[in-house]
């Protein structure tokens, strides 16, 4: 980002106690931001912003309301966030990547405020239209329009009772019947009832079902992909052939009405059929462009893929604001001091705190700039694909794509969680409080590490494309591999990686790109060569491929996986603290986040790189820990500016220890007195009171 780049449209911060370090700070806050956001995509943001704060329907409650009132404000908020018209028809009809990355933003920017209403909408309006987009045909635009328009309202319709993960094995049937020429949709037990679907609850109107295609003759085509009406629109009402309810309160998320159905033997017209990739002619005639089933069913779930970039997005703002609080927080608070000076410290300048916190600080910058610039290749893959690319380049693509997705989406999820328990920690019982935000944020987070693809179960696709290219590359003598976003181009060099030791004796040997890189690329060859050996030998004692496969997952082909996710997001922020156009004075900090990012990662495996003989003795060890607590004490001056070029406005961030002006203690007294019917007598004083004894 150049020096002279425009700022002004940034808002100032209102000076407080966290002016102390403000000033500390050895870059401008509001350059550091651009680095994090898009300049476009900041403004569509905080447009989004200032419309949801000028409703009363959008502003945050001081209490918790019961789940049905959740459901019920959750349902409202959407049907003015229609009227709002964010989606306008110039960002609908811009070019295929400015209008879904619009798209994403705004949506990013809406879950900030509600996630419930984030959900709701990204569910029953971007998911559900996209897969209608890229696998129907003309003639459910009309249901495109509809879903857009608010006039009905989707869902997805995909996990059942007993199959989440395993989509080839879901027992919803869509049988076909050529009299009628109508898809006969059936439940055939419990066990095959649609779960977990959001908006089904109570709301929904249509659903996108995935459902087994039979065709008469009886022959399974596998899954496929229908519209399927549920309740009237005009009442609400189920109609007759579904039963349909509510699961109940969850941990989080309660705005959101997730619904179980039973069909059955429900019809819908054969025209419900998504069909740009397979059809059923009205005579019952199955086509197909693609010779196995799995091929079809790949290109269905391919839609989840823009689901779990979503994700990937907001769990990088909830990392982000998680870390604001607790920083901010930390600058303010006091406690303790040298026993010779009648003073206080903020609990900032411990190294304790900085240890617990500035790690998550560092993963929260690398991962944002991974995130976005990801975002970015994502979709021109996928404009690609829409306009004709070649098959077989796009296809690679594709496969790299997937296995950055089904590895980094659990990396940034996980490492949300973790964080946002650290900094609730690190703010003590104040951190508790609802009012502080870090509840909030954590309840609502937690659903991300299973839905759109349970994490454990996302790793292991992710590791067998990995042990694919590691084929390529060490087998037949080629040095090949299949990675043209460059990932994993390094294999083609595993042989002389994996001959490398670290032979270091000073803290300058690991506070250095070179080392990082060189460390990681040895890890992950290191852990792809011993996850195919113990592969191998599973098969050589006669275990079949699934038994090998399940074997080598604890300890090897998960930890391969999340390595390989923490090295993408190196490479793609060391990328960005090399951009020519950056500012020269916002260097420095990246590259001290860079560090610290990567020994803390490196730190996290180190026994397996002493396993793997990569170093012996202590001084890879020591001088880990040693330059993560060098670096944490560098960027304690720095820290505070860093979640000013984080965080977003006061009133999305909605924390009474985070605000941007370090007011804590006015906000906590704020908080305590004006907490409803904090100083009143309870209403049930009378039932514990002591009761007189009875005299005899």
């Amino acid at each position: 980002m150049a020096s002279n780049v425009d700022v002004d449209f940034i808002p100032n911060l209102p000076s407080g106690p966290l002016d102390e370090y403000r000033k500390k700070a050895s870059y401008d806050w509001k350059k550091l931001k651009l680095v994090f956001e898009d300049p476009e995509m900041l403004k569509l943001k905080m447009k989004v912003w200032d419309m949801l704060q000028t409703d009363v329907l959008f502003h945050h409650l001081p209490t918790t309301l019961s789940v049905e009132q959740q459901k019920r404000r959750a349902a409202l908020q959407l049907a003015k966030y229609h009227q709002f018209r964010f989606y306008t028809d110039e960002i609908l009809k811009n070019n295929y990547k400015k209008k879904t990355r619009s798209m994403m933003t705004i949506n990013e920017a809406t879950a900030a405020v509600h996630m419930d209403l984030s959900v709701k909408f990204a569910v029953g309006v971007g998911l559900c239209t996209n897969t209608v987009l890229t696998l129907g045909t003309e003639r459910h635009l009309p249901f495109y329009k509809a879903a857009w328009t608010g006039e009905i309202l989707s869902c997805l319709a995909l996990t059942e009772v007993s199959h989440g993960s395993n989509t080839k094995k879901m027992r919803t049937t869509a049988t076909y019947d050529p009299k009628t020429r109508e898809f006969v949709i059936h439940t055939p037990d419990f066990l095959a009832a649609k779960c977990w679907v959001g908006n089904l609850g109570k709301t929904c109107t249509h659903a996108i079902l995935f459902a087994q295609l039979i065709t008469a003759d009886g022959t399974c085509h596998g899954l496929h992909v229908f519209i399927v009406p549920i309740r009237d629109p005009k009442t609400l009402l189920p109609y007759s052939g579904i039963i349909v309810g509510d699961m109940g309160e969850k941990t989080g998320l309660n705005g959101i009405d997730n619904g179980f159905i039973l069909f059955q033997n429900y019809r819908i017209p054969r025209e419900n059929l998504l069909n740009r990739i397979s059809n059923v002619t009205p005579e019952g005639e199955y086509e197909t462009f693609f010779t196995n089933p799995q091929q079809l069913l790949g290109a269905a779930l391919e839609n989840l893929s823009t689901g779990r970039v979503g994700i990937m997005q907001e769990s990088a703002n909830t990392l982000s604001n998680a870390l604001c609080i607790a920083i901010r927080y930390s600058a303010v608070r006091r406690q303790f001091g040298p026993s010779d000076k009648d003073c206080e410290l903020p609990i900032i300048e411990y190294q304790l705190q900085q240890w617990r916190l500035f790690p998550y600080l560092a993963a929260a910058c690398a991962l944002k700039v991974f995130i976005s610039t990801f975002t970015d290749q994502y979709l021109d893959c996928v404009e690609e694909s829409n306009s004709g690319g070649k098959l077989n380049k796009l296809s690679v693509m594709v496969a790299e794509i997937h296995a950055i997705v089904t590895s980094c989406k659990p990396l940034m999820t996980w490492t949300c969680n973790d964080a946002i328990q650290e900094c609730r920690e690190a703010c003590g019982g104040n951190g508790y409080l609802r009012a502080a935000g870090l509840g909030e944020l954590r309840n609502n987070h937690d659903a991300k590490v299973t839905y759109e693809g349970d994490n454990n179960v996302l790793v292991q696709q992710a590791s067998n494309w990995l042990l694919r290219q590691w084929r390529l590359a060490t087998e037949n003598g080629t040095c090949e591999v299949a990675s043209p976003l460059n990932s994993v181009q390094f294999l083609s060099n595993a042989e002389s990686i994996l001959k490398k030791k670290f032979t270091g004796t000073k803290l300058e040997d690991v506070l250095s790109h070179s080392f990082v890189s060189e460390a990681f690329q040895w890890l992950l060859c290191w852990l792809l060569k011993t996850t195919e050996e113990k592969f191998r030998r599973y098969l050589d004692q006669n275990e079949d491929r699934f038994t090998a496969r399940n074997n080598v997952q604890v300890y090897q082909a998960k930890t391969m996986s999340l390595v390989y996710a923490e090295n993408i997001a190196l490479v793609y922020f060391w990328d960005k603290c090399c951009d020519p156009s950056l500012d020269p004075n916002l260097r420095p900090v990246l590259e001290h986040l860079y560090l610290l990012y990567g020994l803390w990662c490196l730190d996290k495996n180190l026994t397996i790189l002493y396993q793997g003989s990569y170093a012996s003795g202590p001084n890879l060890a020591d001088l880990v820990k040693g330059g993560i607590l060098h670096l944490c004490s560098l960027l304690k001056n720095e820290a505070v500016g860093i979640v000013d070029a984080l965080a977003p406005p006061d009133y999305i961030l909605n924390s009474i220890l985070g605000t941007a002006d370090g007011k804590v203690y006015e906000n906590l007294q704020a908080a305590f007195f004006h907490n409803p019917g904090a100083m009143e007598r309870p209403s049930w004083w009378s039932e514990i009171i002591p009761r007189p004894s009875c005299k005899l």
